[in-house]
This record gives C-alpha cells, structure tokens and sequence, in this order.
C-alpha cells in the first residue's frame, strides 16, 4: 500500500495552476480589442491581459477595453506590474469605477486600501466580497506585495455559469429565495485550534475587530447583473440562512448550491508573481485564497469599487436589516 501510495504521489496529473511566464503566447489573443491583448486562462473564467500599464494615465480607449474584458471574463490578470504602488493601484482603479472605503469595519491603509495580510487572516472559504450590506462592490484590484516562495494561489468561480447550470426545477426555487447574509461569520478569520500555543492573538485582534458593527443584510439568491442582464448566483460563506427555511434546511440547501459554484470546470486558479494585479467582477464570481504555503508572509493589497444594490429577477432590490453601510460605499459604481 505504501508503494501505491508513493506512486501516486509521484506520478498523479499536475494540477492546472495558471502560473506560466509566457501565458500571453500560449493561446491567440481574442478579436475585437484595438489597444489590449486579451487571452483567455480558462474556459468559463479568467483571462490575461497584455499591453496595460496601470496608474493614472491609462488611455480612455484602453480603460473601456479593460472593462469590457472583465464584463466578459469575470476576472482578469494584469502581469508586469513592478512598478506599481498602492498609489498607481488606487489611480487605476479610480479609472474604472467609483472607490470605496477600505471596509465597513476594518481599517485600512488611506482610504482605499485593504491589506490582505496573512498574519491577520487567511481568507479561506468560498465567498464575494462584503456581502452583509446591500451595496456589494461591483469589482475588486488585488495586487501582490508580499508572497511566499511557494503556493498562496487564489481560485475564483464563475457564478452566472453556476446558476446556468442547475435544473429548471432548481432555477425555478432559488429565483424566489432570499438569503441573509451577516458579518457576524467571518470567512478571513477562521482560527486553527490545532496550532501550537492555541488561538494566534493577531488573528483574534483582527477577527473582533471585523465584527465588532453588526451587518446583515437580505439579498436575493439569484441576482440580476447590472451590465450584462444576466442571471447570477449570489451566495458565499457570508450566508448565515435563507428566509422562510430553517437552519438545517439552509444548510443543506447551500451546500448544495455551492457545490455548484465550486465545480472545478467553473474556476480559474492563479499562481501569484512579484507584479501581479487581479481585477474581478465581484457581481458574477466567488472566490477563496488557498493555505498552501505553510506559515510564510504572504501580503496583497485590495481595492473596491462602488456598486448597485442587487435587484431580484423580479425587481425587487435588497434590504438592509442592520448596521449603516453608506460610508464604505456611498454611490454606485459605473464599471
């Protein structure tokens, strides 16, 4: 058995991990882009894009173009970028939309920038972006600034394909139900008990202040988005039930929908490098970050833009429940 075991160990298939320098020469670049190359990573999500460099003088032309590449691929990857600051991030994506606060209740660094820090939190389970109030942001930039030697990959899933893909019946359930969605579990600070020396005191700092304003907010499961119309699942770890069900039923019920979301085919998985930056639709994706770097650093910084409530398929918008989200993001974003 444990010759079996070594053999698979040794000769079982890589795991596809978009992680190549040349990616850019891999695949022909997509048609109908004047200013960009634009080459996808995968079949239902993720695409590289080429001929970009950001800050605030990016060209009208190629702003347009860049969004039309994340509209169409959900997220996009920007390689090369040494040269850019949390400065040149902020002005980039000051270009695509309208900026947020760094969080509803973390603090960040100025008054856009979110540390993704490895010491506070991990970030692990599925989820969107602030889901607990009712104006999710409509896109993210993540930018590599610190990364171990090996592993701290991030999977994003396409969640409009999810939705395309369940049953007519299963369709027809989730489009009249609504979840409600609570800070209250927070996915970027689930703590490892079995770690020596028990609870990491920088991660309980983080966790507490993380949750330290309730949010929550009601939204529909199925969602209506509001550049391209189409139908998406609104989901992630965020979720604490969905109204009308009980808790049991909730669970059951989410696990099964996410199963759909997590399906391997309906993700991209991106292998960090020094100037890296990361853009997603955060109205038609979820995303995780992988622990599979062990106790190295590991430091991205994050920007939001501003986005709509979400509408249900039929018209209805979310409702907040508690808490004041209007300082995090005070207008809609035009992304």
């Amino acid at each position: 058995m444990t010759a079996q075991l070594d053999l698979l160990e040794t000769d079982r298939p890589e795991i596809h991990v978009v992680d190549s320098e040349d990616i850019a020469t891999q695949a022909l670049p997509e048609p109908g882009y004047e200013t960009i190359a634009v080459r996808k990573v995968g079949a239902h999500i993720g695409a590289q894009v080429s001929g970009v460099r950001i800050g605030a003088d990016v060209p009208a032309d190629q702003v347009a173009e860049v969004k039309r590449a994340l509209a169409a691929h959900q997220v996009i990857f920007l390689r090369g970028q040494h040269h850019a600051g949390d400065a040149d991030q902020q002005a980039f994506a000051a270009l695509l939309g309208t900026l947020t606060k760094p969080h509803p209740t973390v603090a960040g660094d100025g008054d856009a920038v979110l540390p993704i820090d490895s010491d506070h939190s991990k970030a692990t389970s599925w989820h969107t972006d602030v889901t607990f109030v009712d104006r999710i942001p409509a896109a993210s930039l993540l930018r590599a600034v610190e990364l171990p030697p090996y592993g701290g990959t991030t999977i994003w899933a396409n969640t409009t394909r999810a939705y395309e893909q369940l049953s007519p019946a299963l369709k027809a359930l989730v489009e009249r139900l609504w979840a409600v969605h609570s800070n209250l579990y927070d996915y970027a600070a689930d703590v490892d008990e079995k770690r020596v020396g028990g609870i990491d005191v920088k991660e309980e700092a983080y966790r507490a202040e993380f949750r330290h304003v309730e949010y929550e907010t009601e939204h529909p499961v199925v969602r209506v988005h509001p550049v391209t119309g189409e139908r998406t699942l609104l989901l992630g770890h965020f979720v604490r039930r969905f109204v009308g069900l009980s808790t049991q039923d909730s669970e059951d019920l989410f696990r099964l929908l996410q199963r759909h979301v997590e399906r391997p085919e309906n993700t991209v998985r991106w292998s960090w490098r020094a100037g890296d930056l990361a853009i997603w639709d955060n109205q038609a994706t979820e995303h995780r970050a992988v622990d599979d770097y062990d106790d190295q650093h590991r430091v991205l910084h994050r920007i939001t833009l501003a986005g709509d409530v979400p509408v249900s398929v039929d018209g209805v918008r979310s409702t907040p429940r508690k808490g004041d989200a209007s300082h995090f993001s005070p207008v809609a974003a035009q992304v």
